[in-house]
């Protein structure tokens, strides 16, 4: 059975009880409105001991009429700041699905130059159903000097999407539902178009990882699942999804297989959808 070629980015419970007065512990749950779920008051409720509560609502940009779009680099390391990380500190994320918006968070903090920053395998409900530690409200953690350096080529933009179409300069992999990006279910946002970019593949977020453990699936199954999907790793790829969560996912999943030339499309459906001079395929109205 092969292996992860990065397998340090992915945390296990058990490892991480053994460090976890050594590592900054991040919450960084987010749900879709669909879901009916308060992060907020979830994190309040229980969580990892030590753990602090990212919120992508937040840490993003507040005059974008997109949701939780990038912050820019000074925003996002004076709060990373206020949260008790410095550069320095090695960095675990959680989230509640297992893997979804850790995997926003995980991308955040490798866009701003953070080497050192993993995910929870299985996320917060395996570490609970593997009996470690939980602790209820809120988190006061020391502030700390964060400095931020943005990664140009990690992320992509309308324009550079409208491009890609015609110079099918990097595949397209998109991680909401099979159900969405064919146009057979809404969406989960109103006012948007159904279907997806043209000439994108379909990379449900749900595939990566076991439905029940909620932990990341293996090497081995990764890679079947990007060969079904259609990845070429010898090509460039975006990522994109409802509104750039569960796109980070997906580069996540293929940095453990070892392809890091992949950028995020962060407006994904959100801005791609909700216009009307983008092509949709297949082109469905609201």
């Amino acid at each position: 059975m092969a292996d992860y070629t990065n397998p340090n980015a992915l945390v296990s419970p058990e490892r991480l009880a053994k460090h976890l007065d050594h590592v900054k512990v991040v919450d960084g749950s987010w749900y879709l409105p669909t879901m009916q779920r308060d992060p907020v008051a979830e994190f309040a409720s229980a969580h990892i001991p030590g753990a602090v509560y990212f919120d992508i609502e937040t840490i993003a940009d507040q005059s974008s009429d997109l949701p939780h779009t990038l912050p820019s680099a000074e925003q996002f390391a004076e709060q990373v700041g206020a949260l008790g990380i410095s550069n320095n500190d090695p960095v675990v994320i959680y989230d509640g699905l297992g893997l979804f918006s850790s995997g926003r968070v995980w991308w955040m903090f490798k866009y701003f130059g953070h080497e050192r920053v993993s995910i929870l395998d299985g996320g917060f409900s395996r570490w609970q159903a593997e009996g470690h530690p939980v602790e209820d409200g809120a988190t006061n953690p020391v502030p700390a000097t964060y400095v931020a350096t943005a990664d140009a080529n990690m992320v992509k933009a309308l324009g550079d999407m409208r491009a890609n179409i015609d110079n099918v300069a990097a595949q397209v992999l998109d991680a909401r539902s099979a159900g969405r990006f064919n146009a057979t279910e809404p969406e989960p946002r109103a006012g948007l178009r159904n279907g997806h970019i043209p000439g994108s593949f379909s990379l449900p977020v749900s595939d990566l990882t076991d439905p029940e453990s909620k932990c990341v699936k293996s090497a081995d199954a990764l890679s079947s699942l990007f060969d079904d999907a259609g990845v070429d790793f010898g090509r460039p790829a975006i990522t994109t999804c409802g509104s750039g969560v569960s796109a980070c996912a997906v580069a996540f999943a293929l940095h453990l297989m070892g392809k890091d030339d992949v950028a995020m499309y962060d407006g994904s459906w959100t801005e791609w959808g909700g216009r009307d001079d983008t092509p949709v395929a297949p082109p469905v109205a609201p």
